[in-house]
């Protein structure tokens, strides 16, 4: 008996390590000559470290991608086989590959689960494409200006609230940005997206949920009660039904004659009711992503992009504008100039008055300003990777093919460092006229992103950065408190400055 024990225990251990070893050799197979780990752990591989230390588990694959003539490195999360592309022109080549035999845009590894099937990120072919068409209206010139007023009306009451807290602290403590631009941004995409469509109490629960959809993004996938990434799915489901509440209103609303859009749901729901009353009289079926929960999801959908992305380039204004005295000192020439004042009578001069409301058309002429914030999304693009699925084998380059399965990992960060004249510079004037650098090296400033699934609200957020960075600068009078590690990059999951 006890020899019959024996051999099954030497017979179980025999088949666990031929499994071990078999996993090992799938994953060196599958990385083939690209650099990567020397060995991964059995089933987790190197999830542990990833969510411990973000941001030296992703300059670790990008360190082994610089140092591949391909610029790929591969490594393994939860048995996944990973890939991290550093080359700029093989990111285009995935940007410009999602299809259903090619790559699957996820957003997060983890992104059907936690976003639901029915997110725009996962769509393909005509069906994409004709929302995206349906959605154009909502960033012409006109929208954008309506934008323009609430996100200026937000930015100012958020900042007078700050100078407010500030002035009448005893003592004065420094105050994390990050937490005050998040809870700005947030507010600021509610009111653009749906504001009059949710009251005091519903804002309260859309924050609530927000924030604990937040967490999940960056907590291990377990779906089970009790865990951050089960709290998250929740999360979304409220947030989406809430949003899909709004619609219902917008539509009673703009489907009252002589009705204006105020926000963007409005500008939508006026389009939708009038092909939904197009396909009523033609006999046709309501179109396609009309009803209140498809437009909720993907005002959702909006909601992500438009949330983390811009909160962390609002701190990496902030943070890079003290760092660099003299663009900060342009900057506010230039606001001296276009909002009045000349150079006399005081700091912004005897006619500079910054309740002076902005409004679309002079943020138009802020050149300078927005080639600060160009600067700023290259030298820090907020979402540093777009994380795609390899649905087939597919050759990236004439020596290596991406194994069926595969998490691929463009990083706009590295891309960002490349082409570029001396790229580890901050200096907004690579984008003035002289120098055109955004031009030469287009293919390079991938933030937001390439292909089929690039940003639509690119104009919007852009116009959000410019705004916030002419207010701040002529507002605030700030200082950082420096530490050391201060300037490295912290994964949010979008990237912000350290709190140390």
């Amino acid at each position: 008996m006890e020899d019959w024990a024996w051999s099954c225990l030497l017979v179980a251990s025999s088949l666990v390590l031929c499994a071990l070893a078999w996993e090992q050799l799938g994953y060196i197979r599958k990385g083939a000559h690209l650099p990567g780990p020397r060995l991964v752990i059995p089933f987790l591989g190197n999830v542990a470290a990833m969510v411990a230390d973000p941001t030296g588990f992703w300059e670790r694959q990008a360190i082994r991608a610089r140092s591949s003539p391909w610029g790929l490195s591969w490594d393994v999360i939860l048995g996944r086989f990973i890939l991290f592309v550093r080359d700029a022109e093989l990111s285009h080549k995935i940007f410009a590959n999602v299809r259903p035999e090619a790559f699957h845009l996820v957003g997060h590894p983890f992104g059907k689960k936690l976003f639901g099937e029915e997110n725009l990120i996962f769509m393909f072919g005509e069906e994409h494409k004709d929302l995206r068409r349906r959605l154009a209206p909502l960033f012409t010139w006109k929208a954008l200006g309506v934008y323009v007023a609430i996100q200026e009306r937000t930015i100012r009451k958020h900042i007078h609230r700050w100078l407010a807290n500030s002035s009448s602290s005893i003592h004065q403590r420094p105050v994390a940005m990050r937490s005050l631009c998040r809870d700005m941004n947030l507010e600021t995409s509610q009111e653009v997206f749906v504001g009059p469509y949710l009251d005091p109490r519903a804002r309260e629960r859309f924050t609530h949920d927000y924030n604990l959809f937040n967490l999940g993004l960056l907590a291990l996938p377990i779906d089970l009660p009790g865990f951050a990434f089960r709290r998250a799915k929740q999360a979304v489901e409220r947030l989406v039904a809430t949003l899909g509440e709004c619609a219902a209103r917008s539509k009673r609303r703009m489907s009252t004659p002589g009705e204006q859009p105020a926000c963007l749901m409005d500008f939508w729901m006026a389009e939708t009711l009038a092909e939904i009353r197009a396909a009523r009289e033609s006999g046709s079926p309501p179109p396609p992503h009309s009803s209140d929960r498809q437009v909720g999801q993907h005002i959702f959908d909006f909601l992500f992009a438009a949330q983390d992305a811009s909160t962390s380039s609002l701190v990496w204004v902030c943070a890079l504008l003290e760092s660099n005295p003299q663009v900060l000192g342009k900057i506010l020439d230039e606001q001296r100039s276009l909002r009045g004042g000349g150079r006399g009578g005081g700091e912004f001069g005897s006619n500079f008055d910054p309740a002076t409301p902005v409004g679309s058309e002079l943020l138009r002429e802020m050149k300078y300003t927005e080639m600060v914030v160009k600067e700023v999304l290259r030298y820090r693009p907020p979402a540093t990777m777009v994380p795609h699925i390899a649905s087939v084998d597919f050759p990236i380059t004439d020596s290596y093919t991406v194994p069926k399965g595969a998490i691929v990992f463009p990083s706009l960060l590295e891309s960002s460092f490349q082409g570029f004249r001396e790229p580890y510079a901050f200096d907004p004037d690579r984008f003035s006229a002289a120098r055109l650098e955004d031009v030469a090296f287009k293919r390079n400033w991938l933030l937001f992103g390439a292909g089929s699934h690039q940003c639509l609200g690119q104009r919007y957020a852009i116009n959000h950065l410019v705004l916030f960075t002419a207010l701040f600068s002529s507002m605030v009078e700030w200082e950082r408190v420096r530490t050391p590690g201060c300037d490295e990059i912290l994964y949010v999951p979008t990237i912000a400055p350290p709190r140390r």
